[in-house]
């Protein structure tokens, strides 16, 4: 090689396009399809997320409130514990990570499907206000406690502190961003959610429930009775009450899906307990 006119590239010439940083629009569009998923798949599950059926958590991440029902029973230890994928891929989170504790750490969304004209069959999950479809193109909120969503763009529009769907009262403070990306944003929610448990609340705006017994041990712990006066309820819920909780629940919708969590559940206990009977 040489005398040729021609010369030796160098490594780093012929790595260099291997190795250069994205693109501003590569790093976007990277950004717009995992938001996007986020959007549509339950990170329990990696299962279609059903947003007539979402929940959302304090940081505003979107589930399906069957998976959080699941994650919910007793059984597996938490560390463990994970909800099965019908697809068969792999969960994006165990339920542990969520730090959801109890129903009232979430907030059962309300959003509006709207259909194209002269069709039931097509139509878009959209702001009730806007109609801007709701999606990763949209920056969204909803509302503590009433759950229902908009675009950003028309609660920054209203003057009242009122929402516009069903008239309920709400602060500033409790408009939360779904899948913030904005660090503002996240540091906003994690304070929030400091300044809640501070006040015995959970995300929901509902009394934390976990904080009174952790109070009430404490309290028996150092021989006084609580002030409430009630007696010590931490005993182990006979199978028996499995129908009780079922049938006291008022929501139709939670019943139901309660009901199907709960029979899913003892089918897998009775196919442990076949296994382990056969080894």
């Amino acid at each position: 090689m040489g005398n040729d006119g021609g010369s030796i590239p160098k490594r780093r010439e012929l790595v260099k396009d291997a190795a250069r940083a994205p693109t501003v629009s590569e790093l976007k569009a990277t950004a717009h399809e995992s938001l996007n998923h986020a959007w549509t798949h339950d990170p329990l599950t990696s299962e279609l997320l059903d947003l007539e059926n979402a929940v959302s958590d304090w940081r505003g991440r979107l589930y399906n409130y069957e998976s959080i029902l699941k994650g919910l029973m007793p059984g597996d230890s938490d560390d463990t514990k994970t909800t099965e994928s019908a697809n068969g891929e792999s969960p994006e989170a165990t339920f542990a990570s969520t730090g959801i504790k109890s129903l009232r750490d979430i907030v059962k969304l309300k959003v509006k499907w709207y259909t194209s004209p002269g069709t039931k069959e097509k139509g878009i999950w959209a702001c009730p206000v806007t109609l801007k479809e709701l999606g990763a193109s949209t920056k969204s909120v909803y509302l503590v406690p009433c759950g229902h969503v908009f675009a950003e763009t028309a609660i920054k529009q209203i003057h009242e502190e009122v929402c516009p769907e069903c008239s309920e009262p709400f602060h500033s403070e409790d408009i939360i961003p779904i899948l913030p990306t904005e660090k503002s944003d996240m540091e906003r929610l994690a304070a929030r959610n400091e300044a809640l448990r501070a006040k015995g609340l959970t995300h929901s705006l509902k009394k934390d429930k976990s904080s009174s017994k952790k109070k009430r041990k404490a309290d028996e712990a150092n021989g006084t009775r609580s002030a409430t006066g009630e007696e010590d309820t931490a005993k182990a819920t006979p199978k028996s009450a499995t129908s009780h909780r079922v049938s006291g629940i008022n929501n139709a919708m939670t019943a139901s899906l309660t009901a199907k969590v709960l029979a899913e559940q003892e089918e897998r206990n009775k196919r442990r307990k076949l296994v382990a009977a056969g080894n």
